[in-house]
């Protein structure tokens, strides 16, 4: 389904189900002792979705499910979620430990931090996500008997709707340091709008907070057909085992700023981190790339801000 305006979602379709997908490469990287997610395949096996329950326990292997001449595929996602999980981890650790006591998790989906990290006694964590997916994922853990380590208060609201009020109405302190994380997020934002989420948070960001963002290219000069049409190709056998997913429908191309270089600019400090190096910094190979495959995970940089 083609994104909309006014489009919504649960964690089984459209955008939410790129979330349970990581979630389920979250539950294979933890099984594979790269990091400890103990409630990645739980989650996984509530949302429903068959395909990415058997991939999350090991009944299904990505060697079934990609096609060979792309790096788009399932094959890189457990690696690459470990590196991006260990990345924004120990940036709230980096924080709590700089003093920071209130911590935003953007667009969290099934985002479980807040119930695995160990968070100073008086931290408060807020989650925002569409409210669908904040209820499922609190009344799954709750069943599953999960408590949040920190003060969990979750903020029911659409990005594109008043968040920052109603984040502010939850009890969110502007005048006091703040640590967000946006991960996985600004591929599916137009890019107009991944300005003025920035924005916003820069006008709630009191001196001292941080911002940690997984950044994705820009893709004015990409030729989008031919790349919808690798996209289709290497998920023609996702589709085959089940998962009925149009990935060229859920993000958006065009002229996009570069995160470090637009929050610069508004008062923060960037220090931007490849994927490439990311990944080799936690012992973990490099994605293969194919030519002419587009835009992949290799383009994607990690930034960790500090509002100056």
């Amino acid at each position: 389904m083609t994104r909309t305006n006014e489009d919504t979602w649960d964690l089984a379709t459209s955008v939410g189900a790129t979330a349970t997908l990581v979630a389920a490469a979250r539950a294979i990287a933890t099984r594979d002792g790269m990091i400890d997610d103990p409630f990645a395949e739980p989650l996984v096996r509530a949302v429903g979705v068959d395909f990415m329950t058997r991939w999350a326990s090991g009944e299904l292997s990505s060697a079934d499910v990609d096609s060979g001449g792309t790096s788009w595929g399932l094959a890189q996602m457990p690696a690459a979620m470990a590196a991006r999980t260990r990345y924004f981890d120990q940036f709230f650790a980096d924080a709590a430990a700089a003093g920071i006591r209130q911590a935003v998790i953007l667009a969290s989906g099934l985002d479980a931090r807040a119930y695995r990290l160990d968070w100073p006694a008086d931290m408060t964590v807020y989650e925002i996500d569409q409210p669908a997916v904040i209820e499922f994922k609190t009344t799954t853990l709750a069943g599953l008997g999960a408590a949040p380590k920190a003060d969990r208060r979750t903020v029911a609201v659409d990005l594109r709707d008043d968040w920052p009020a109603a984040l502010q109405a939850a009890g969110f302190d502007a005048t006091q340091p703040s640590a967000w994380i946006a991960e996985g997020l600004y591929g599916y934002l137009p890019p107009e709008a991944q300005d003025r989420l920035l924005d916003a948070v820069t006008a709630l960001s009191a001196p001292g907070s941080r911002l940690g963002s997984e950044a994705v290219p820009n893709t004015a000069d990409l030729n989008s057909e031919a790349n919808r049409e690798r996209m289709r190709e290497s998920t023609d056998k996702m589709r085959e085992h089940g998962l009925d997913l149009d990935f060229t429908d859920l993000t958006f191309v065009g002229e996009r700023n570069d995160v470090g270089e637009y929050l610069d600019a508004r008062g923060w400090s960037s220090v931007g981190t490849p994927m490439g190096q990311l990944l080799s910094s936690n012992g973990f190979d490099a994605i293969p790339e194919a030519e002419d495959d587009g835009p992949t995970m290799n383009g994607v940089t990690y930034f960790t801000s500090t509002r100056d």
